[in-house]
């Protein structure tokens, strides 16, 4: 935890550059994706939706909070991927006033393609050696907890 101490110290040159790294894979991460969802015509928030929905089927209001957006917003993007037949309204089973959101068999073979298609971070990782990647893993999951 940071001390008033800590919180105020600048951080060292390597931490720098290690956010610096970080924010540049992320930036080459977050192209890559939207020029692979650009290639089944949809938008990276349309590819994002898509592929939660390809684990689950999930209501309105969860997919709003896990995209970080207004539940409106989701309503519009579930609208345009259900025109295209990639998504499905669905009543929830444990709640009939639920509406979930389903991938259809087209939308989860879309999904799974727009995955294949993400080959930014698997030529790198695969230079990397087994421990190399699993030290990376266990890093980031450190740094997300």
């Amino acid at each position: 935890m940071a001390t008033p101490e800590t919180a105020t110290r600048r951080p060292d040159a390597l931490t720098l550059e290690v956010v610096e790294l970080i924010g540049s894979v992320v930036a080459r991460y977050h192209e890559e994706y939207e020029e692979a969802a650009a290639g089944h015509a949809l938008t990276g928030a349309q590819a994002k939706l898509l592929s939660l929905l390809s684990l689950e089927p999930l209501p309105m209001r969860k997919l709003a909070q896990r995209l970080k957006c207004e539940p409106s917003n989701v309503t519009g993007i579930v609208d345009r991927l259900e025109s295209r037949g990639l998504v499905e309204r669905r009543p929830d089973p444990g709640d009939r006033r639920v509406k979930l959101a389903a991938a259809t068999p087209e939308g989860r073979r879309v999904a799974r393609s727009l995955r294949e298609s993400l080959n930014f971070a698997r030529e790198p990782l695969a230079g990397l050696s087994v421990p190399e990647r699993v030290a990376l893993r266990d890093a980031l999951r450190t740094m997300l907890t």
